[in-house]
């Protein structure tokens, strides 16, 4: 098979890290039906130690900015594609992306996920295309996230058979 997808991520500059270590117990995605669901992720990478950490945390609006949340849910669609390989193992086997469902850390009154979440989705469509890049999605406000992260999301994508 080519490698079409790494491809275009080296050309937009990026290398997948490893995949987030989970915390909790439950695996990073689960491929039935010709789908493959991705377990929930933060916009995080990893430390000199191994350990995650979000390299921006906070609430949007509040204590960060709205760019500063965009670069969090570009890394967290970056972290899902990690997981994604980690799964499937070649990437070139996704047909599309079917769904994204992004949680916003919001401070008081903001109301601006969907241009934080666009991180993600110009990444995903930057990676696969308009055809096949854009998707579904759903921009939610939470009061609060584990580590402080600006930005958490699960991921849908459509599978070619392997």
């Amino acid at each position: 098979m080519s490698d079409r997808v790494e491809q275009r991520l080296a050309e937009l500059g990026i290398a997948l890290p490893r995949p987030p270590w989970a915390i909790g117990n439950f695996a990073y995605g689960i491929e039935h039906g010709g789908f493959l669901h991705l377990s929930g992720t933060y916009g995080t990478a990893a430390g000199d130690d191994d350990a995650d950490f979000p390299p921006v945390v906070g609430k949007v609006g509040a204590d960060i900015s709205i760019e500063d949340g965009y670069k969090s849910a570009r890394l967290m669609a970056i972290n899902h594609l990690a997981m994604a390989k980690a799964v499937v193992g070649n990437l070139d086997r996704i047909a599309r992306v079917i769904r994204l469902l992004g949680l916003v850390n919001a401070g008081p009154g903001f109301r601006d996920a969907a241009k934080v979440l666009d991180g993600a989705s110009d990444l995903l469509i930057d990676v696969f295309g308009e055809n096949h890049g854009r998707h579904a999605r759903s921009a939610l406000y939470q009061h609060e996230l584990a580590r402080n992260a600006p930005v958490a999301g699960e991921l849908t994508l459509a599978m070619a058979p392997a």
